[in-house]
C-alpha cells in the first residue's frame, strides 16, 4: 500500500498539540477503516523550530488520507506521496 506524509501547520508554543493531533489522525484513520477504506496511520512528528507537524498514512489514495485530514481537523494539511527507505540497507559502520 502506498504512503503519504501530511504536512500541517503547528506553532511551537502548543507542543501538546502535536500529540492530540496524532491521536486524532489514528482515531480518524481507524474509524474510515472500519468503513470500508483502506488506510493505516503510522505516526506523527512535530518539529517545533519549524512549526510544522507530518503524520504518516499508508492507503490506497491520496483522498483517503484528505477524508482522514477532514474528520481529524489537521487544517489546511499539504498531502503528497513519501517513499519509506529501507531500514535494513545501512552502510557498514567504518
Amino acid at each position: 500500500m502506498p504512503s503519504y506524509l501530511v504536512e500541517a501547520y503547528l506553532p511551537r508554543s502548543l507542543p501538546d498539540e502535536a500529540d492530540a493531533a496524532g491521536r486524532r489522525a489514528r482515531a480518524a484513520a481507524d474509524e474510515l477503516f472500519r468503513e470500508g477504506t483502506p488506510i493505516r496511520y503510522v505516526r506523527t512528528t512535530f518539529l517545533p523550530d519549524d512549526e510544522t507537524c507530518f503524520h504518516l498514512f499508508e492507503a490506497d489514495s491520496a483522498d483517503a488520507v484528505a477524508v482522514v485530514c477532514r474528520r481529524a481537523r489537521l487544517g489546511h494539511a499539504r498531502i503528497v506521496p513519501a517513499i519509506e527507505a529501507s531500514r535494513s540497507r545501512r552502510s557498514p559502520a567504518r
